[in-house]
């Protein structure tokens, strides 16, 4: 014949001892208010003090168990606002997966090549955007300008600016040139 385990589901297993006799000793003295005045009786016959004593202590436990019954129920709400939020969330991640599928099947579009060239020599650079014609004269593909490489221009005062790399000086109203033999370039 096996004995079979006591089950013990108290909340503080480990202290089942401390609590029966704690328990044995609340059922031998009754609780309310027939327990204080029969205290009352048994210790000072008439003692209103005793009395007092232990209205006051049984109005701190009452105090007490409505403090944690009011922290209890706030830590609730908490909680419960808590999962609400989380669910609220949840619901708008997917709405917005539903609304915005990813595409499987997608392909992105291959760019420019970084080097585009011509049969008549002339070669693109497509990052820096500048295009090299087949005579050496590099032109801005975005403003269609003719480039000048910024460490190859001397700015002047009077809004002239020099370009030494093909030795050429434009004049603020736009005539130009030609450093080396002083002549002026007609285009």
């Amino acid at each position: 014949m096996a004995i079979s385990p006591i089950n013990i589901s108290s909340a503080t297993a480990t202290n089942w001892l401390k609590e029966a006799q704690q328990s044995i000793a609340a059922s031998a003295s009754p609780g309310g208010l027939l327990g204080t005045l029969q205290d009352a009786a048994a210790a000072n016959p008439g003692s209103i003090k005793t009395f007092l004593a232990k209205s006051q202590n049984n109005m701190n436990a009452l105090a007490q168990i409505a403090q944690s019954s009011q922290s209890a129920a706030g830590a609730l709400a908490s909680q419960m606002s808590s999962a609400a939020n989380q669910k609220l969330r949840e619901e708008r991640i997917a709405l917005a997966q539903k609304m915005n599928p990813l595409q499987t099947n997608y392909t992105p579009p291959a760019g420019l090549d970084s080097t585009i060239y011509f049969e008549d020599g002339t070669v693109i650079d497509t990052i820096s955007n500048i295009m090299t014609l087949k005579s050496g004269k590099q032109i801005d593909t975005i403003t269609g300008l003719e480039y000048h490489a910024p460490g190859s221009i001397i700015s002047m005062a009077n809004g002239a600016y020099l370009d030494t790399q093909n030795n050429i000086l434009t004049m603020a109203d736009g005539t130009r040139i030609d450093t080396i033999t002083g002549l002026t370039i007609t285009v």
